[in-house]
């Protein structure tokens, strides 16, 4: 096993103890690393090497103060593909609630890197890590293994169970929606905006759920029976599968946007002293079909579609 370096810092004259610490990283290899040893907390060396060199390592603790730092940086591999968060969630679900907990979207923009995601935002991504590195100690519950279905069962068990949810509840929440848009609406105008944004989820979520039903699944099906059968594969009107996903995930992302709007225009679902039981139902409902929603696009912008767009080249070959 390779020794890694210690590089103390605290030895160092002050002028050249930064531009030493960029020799010894340029001098890695990619998935080496060499370990800094300190008298305080590097952390402004790891936001000068974001600005000078990008993300291009990682960045690890192993100590933490108060009087001795010691950070272990590693150069990443760029030719290396980095793991989206949609990667890591279809891996742990349990990691969904860090990012759910942080208000990144693992769904829609589950192709981003962690890194891409967090600079975006302006998180400390060491933090988000640390956070997610907590998540490995909890012990995981009896998820279903999505990742590991046919993607003919995976595609009825999307149909039967969130489209169905959609289907079911949309109704009920237009019918809230508008009525306590109704009654509040003088004393709390962002209802009115609420029932105007949910009418349009209504509408272009029954126009995308027919889409998926009628034209998308059919084809996954046909792609999976293909493959199981070893049967020849005729290509659908449209083309290749990647073309109706592409159009799927711009929808789904244009629902999330307007999810994501609910949800600041109610300061995440704070209820104000006046709330009658149906503002307080509406409420709950509009949060439930969020997650539910973010639950089932994960399934399919992050496995299904995926899956799908592979397995078609496979058959192609």
């Amino acid at each position: 096993m390779k020794t890694i370096l210690t590089l103390d810092v605290t030895k160092i004259e002050p002028r050249f103890k930064h531009p030493q610490i960029f020799e010894k990283f340029d001098d890695l290899n990619p998935n080496e690393a060499f370990i800094i040893h300190n008298d305080h907390d590097p952390k402004p060396l790891y936001y000068q090497l974001i600005g000078e060199r990008g993300h291009v390592f990682t960045w690890e603790y192993l100590a933490n103060g108060p009087e001795i730092w010691e950070v272990k940086i590693g150069k990443i591999d760029a030719n290396q593909p980095q793991e989206t968060i949609g990667e890591m969630v279809v891996k742990d679900y349990r990691k969904a609630q860090v990012f759910k907990k942080l208000g990144i979207d693992f769904c829609c923009g589950g192709k981003k890197t962690l890194a891409e995601v967090c600079d975006k935002k302006g998180i400390d991504v060491e933090v988000v890590k640390a956070q997610l590195s907590e998540i490995n100690d909890i012990e995981q519950a009896n998820t279903l293994p999505f990742d590991s279905w046919d993607l003919a069962f995976l595609s009825d068990y999307i149909e039967n169970t969130h489209h169905q949810y959609v289907k079911e509840n949309i109704p009920f929440i237009l019918e809230l929606a508008n009525k306590v848009a109704r009654v509040h609406g003088d004393r709390h105008p962002e209802l009115i905006k609420v029932a105007y944004i949910f009418n349009r989820i209504a509408h272009d979520l029954s126009l995308h759920l027919e889409k998926e039903e009628k034209i998308l699944f059919p084809h996954v099906k046909a792609l999976a029976s293909a493959a199981k059968n070893k049967t020849k594969f005729i290509e659908a009107p449209f083309g290749s599968v990647s073309n109706p996903t592409q159009i799927m995930e711009v929808e789904h992302e244009h629902a999330g946007e307007d999810l994501a709007e609910i949800r600041e225009l109610t300061h995440n679902y704070l209820l104000p002293q006046d709330a009658c039981t149906s503002y307080t139902i509406l409420f709950k409902k509009l949060q439930e079909f969020e997650n539910d929603l973010f639950n089932h696009v994960h399934l399919e912008n992050n496995i299904l579609f995926p899956k799908a767009i592979r397995l078609e080249e496979d058959l192609a070959v």
